[in-house]
């Protein structure tokens, strides 16, 4: 009997095709929107194998219960996890799956483009042609953007994601200061240093420049960027919780020069501090792609006209590139990950060893 699958949203024909090819059973959410947590139980009540899910979904002990006996795996289409419930996923003894690694690359890059677009104003310049305000040109006049050439950045979290912009911000001589509130990577950095050094004695770079771990308190203090890379985790969670790691605190401890990207998680970043931070000025702007709620609710603060000029706002599209979103192919896409991840469980690889399963989360349940 083919081994049932069901998906809470379309991933790709070409991650279907394959799970078909395999002789899976394939059902698939049509719509766009998520669906129902009371969907999802009606199906995962119908003896589904495996269940294909994303960051939308509340995957807890009322879904496990639900397919007791019958739902062998949960893979996410996602880096994150934070809609899945780790402890309850443990108890009932599922594996659940994610997607990391392959969209490191386009997070980081996404992160790089989107410090741009906030220093150097891209959206104000675009709209003042947009709505013909543009007049003659003027040298500093309506507006001057703020070089990101040769500044200080603050990556807050040097997981994969974080270090992949490291990589990008050096390629602009720009002086990197690192806080990790859990591991500091100190072979990778004492690498990129390397590198300066090397690009500055061949003439590749003007100026010397470095890179080193600091206390959050120091860094935040001295960048002119600060870009946010870490995990969503809660207090109990963790000895080192980053749930609002951004608040009036830290916010405060920024230069009102300097700018904050978040393409990590929502709610590491307080909202209602941070608009005001824009509101009042403490710092000079921001770029998210990640917010405490999504979609950003109407009556979101980060709406605030008074803001909009110095707060740019994205879907959840850091990710969002043809290859990392749909690539069939494990090494390169998230959905080919997401398959392989899923068939490595049901088809018993590995030798059926969910430890030795790569985008197996959980291995500590087995």
């Amino acid at each position: 009997m083919p081994s049932r699958v069901y998906a809470t949203c379309h991933i790709g024909d070409g991650a279907f095709e394959v799970l078909r090819a395999h002789g899976y059973e394939v059902e698939v959410y049509p719509q766009s929107d998520p669906p129902p947590k009371t969907l999802i139980l009606e199906k995962v009540r119908t003896g589904i194998d495996g269940l294909i899910t994303t960051l939308r979904d509340p995957i807890d002990a009322e879904v496990f219960e639900a397919g007791k006996g019958t739902l062998k795996v949960v893979a996410q289409l996602a880096v994150g996890f934070d809609n899945i419930s780790r402890a309850d996923a443990n108890r009932y003894g599922i594996p659940f799956t994610n997607t990391a690694d392959v969209l490191t690359e386009a997070t980081a890059e996404f992160a790089f483009f989107i410090m741009g677009a906030a220093a150097r104003k891209l959206w104000p310049s675009e709209r003042l042609v947009r709505e013909n305000r543009w007049g003659a040109w003027h040298p500093y006049l309506p507006m001057l953007g703020d070089e990101v050439t040769g500044k200080t950045v603050a990556i807050i979290g040097t997981g994969r994601i974080g270090l992949a912009m490291i990589k990008k911000c050096a390629g602009l001589d720009m002086n990197i200061l690192c806080f990790d509130p859990a591991f500091q990577n100190t072979q990778y950095i004492e690498g990129i240093q390397e590198v300066m050094d090397l690009r500055h004695r061949h003439g590749i770079q003007k100026r010397a420049t470095t890179i080193r771990y600091g206390v959050l308190a120091e860094v935040l203090a001295a960048a002119d960027f600060v870009s946010v890379h870490v995990p969503l985790l809660r207090e109990g969670e963790s000895p080192t919780p980053t749930y609002h790691l951004f608040n009036e605190t830290t916010l405060r401890q920024m230069k009102p020069t300097a700018y904050l990207i978040n393409t990590s998680r929502g709610p590491v970043v307080d909202e209602t501090a941070l608009a005001l931070a824009l509101r009042e000025r403490w710092i000079a702007g921001a770029a998210l792609d990640v917010f405490e709620q999504e979609p950003l609710p109407t009556d979101s603060p980060l709406r605030d006209p008074a803001i909009e000029d110095r707060c740019r706002i994205f879907h959840h599209f850091a990710s969002g590139t043809k290859e990392t979103r749909l690539d069939v192919d494990p090494d390169i896409g998230m959905a080919g990950r997401c398959v392989q991840a899923l068939r490595d469980v049901l088809e018993a690889n590995y030798g059926g060893d969910f430890t030795k399963m790569p985008y197996v989360v959980n291995k500590e349940a087995f």
